[in-house]
């Protein structure tokens, strides 16, 4: 085979998915136990969205911005939720919603490309890990065999599942995976190491793509869930959950909260997009009976400058609360509010490790006790979820 024919025919295989190329809550009991990334992209923000009402600051930074009364829903210790995720308050009054206060990193970068590589791989301020931060210890350390894809993103792009081995997909829709396939010419491979080396990575990728399509040609479609993209993304996942694959984690984006100007009409229309295709979300897996195998979980690149800017908008600020939900949550407020008296270069200062979080998902829903984030454990966090 030319190689301008076995690259054509490499990209063949690719185009319908993608691979990485690079490089306690529960017991460890951990079948059928899947993790939802969010990324809320753009950097939400945090202080609209878990609002601290009863803070005076909250108010003086925020003479424009600051909701009132009418525009939160009250949740308790002097914290408010957008009244735009009103459809997640049942969630939350069933003890199945919790929220992190202050995530962060030290020395905080508020480049979006910097930070949200940071915040997917692992890293700090000085520099990021070598691979997505969860693809070791679910390749290697889960405990258990996953027999479909370790990993899908229902957006085109790899960073999250950057990883040197494993089974990490990524597609816009379940469709993809039936896109034409070329055979893969093992014997020019046999004499190219490079060569056997990608070829091998394809043999793995192909049986996957195999697998899944047979599961997914007996499945219907989902039935449509929430509003705009994240909804489509969702009801994407809620598919693939549905046609029985065995994949640990999958990934979805809701995008556009890097607002500058014109926040308050911005930021209710992505939170209503938010709320609304969660609850829906949640109520198909009731209905499917696998919400108590799901935890959802948001993140983004970082939050959100404490005070206003003069376009009725804020600029990249630091820390952020973040969302968690799940059959299995011990729902409520988790971690220490961050103090708006006291702003490091006008944001408020991060009161927990975001590798904290991910100590803990990773030990207490995947059962993976010595993580790479071990270091990073926090008491505050070692009770979101119910025991098994």
């Amino acid at each position: 085979m030319q190689r301008r024919d076995w690259i054509k025919a490499t990209l063949l295989g690719l185009c319908g998915a993608s691979f990485g190329m690079h490089g306690q809550w529960l017991s460890a009991n951990t079948s059928g136990r899947r993790l939802v990334l969010v990324e809320l992209s753009g950097a939400n923000d945090g202080l609209n969205t878990l609002v601290p009402m009863r803070d005076d600051h909250y108010h003086r930074l925020r003479p424009s911005l600051a909701l009132t009364k009418d525009e939160v829903i009250e949740l308790q210790d002097d914290f408010s939720v957008h009244n735009q995720l009103k459809p997640l308050l049942d969630t939350w009054q069933r003890g199945e919603m919790g929220w992190v206060h202050g995530l962060g990193y030290p020395s905080p970068n508020r480049s979006h490309f910097k930070s949200i590589a940071l915040w997917e791989s692992g890293g700090d301020g000085v520099s990021e890990g070598r691979q997505g931060w969860i693809t070791h210890d679910i390749e290697h350390s889960l405990g258990r065999h996953v027999s479909d894809a370790h990993g899908i993103s229902l957006i085109n792009d790899m960073n999250l599942f950057n990883s040197e081995s494993g089974r990490w997909l990524s597609m816009s829709s379940p469709e993809q995976l039936n896109v034409a396939r070329q055979p893969i010419d093992t014997a020019t491979a046999a004499v190219n190491p490079s060569i056997g080396l990608v070829t091998a990575r394809m043999q793995e990728l192909d049986s996957t793509l195999n697998l899944l399509q047979g599961k997914l040609a007996n499945s219907p479609k989902a039935a449509k869930v929430g509003r705009g993209k994240l909804g489509a993304q969702l009801q994407q996942v809620l598919h693939l959950i549905q046609a029985g694959l065995d994949t640990p984690v999958y990934r979805v984006q809701l995008s556009g909260f890097d607002t500058h100007n014109g926040q308050l009409g911005r930021h209710n229309n992505l939170l209503g997009q938010l709320g609304h295709s969660l609850a829906d979300f949640r109520q198909a897996l009731m209905k499917a009976g696998e919400w108590d195998n799901t935890l959802v979980m948001t993140y983004s690149e970082f939050g959100r400058r404490a005070s206003e800017n003069q376009s009725g908008g804020t600029d990249h600020g630091t820390a952020a609360p973040h969302l968690l939900m799940g059959g299995q949550l011990h729902g409520g407020l988790y971690g220490t509010p961050t103090d708006l008296s006291d702003l490091v270069d006008g944001d408020p200062a991060h009161t927990m490790d975001y590798r904290s979080l991910y100590a803990s998902v990773l030990s207490n829903w995947f059962g993976v006790n010595d993580n790479q984030f071990s270091a990073f454990e926090d008491e505050r966090v070692r009770s979101l979820t119910r025991l098994a």
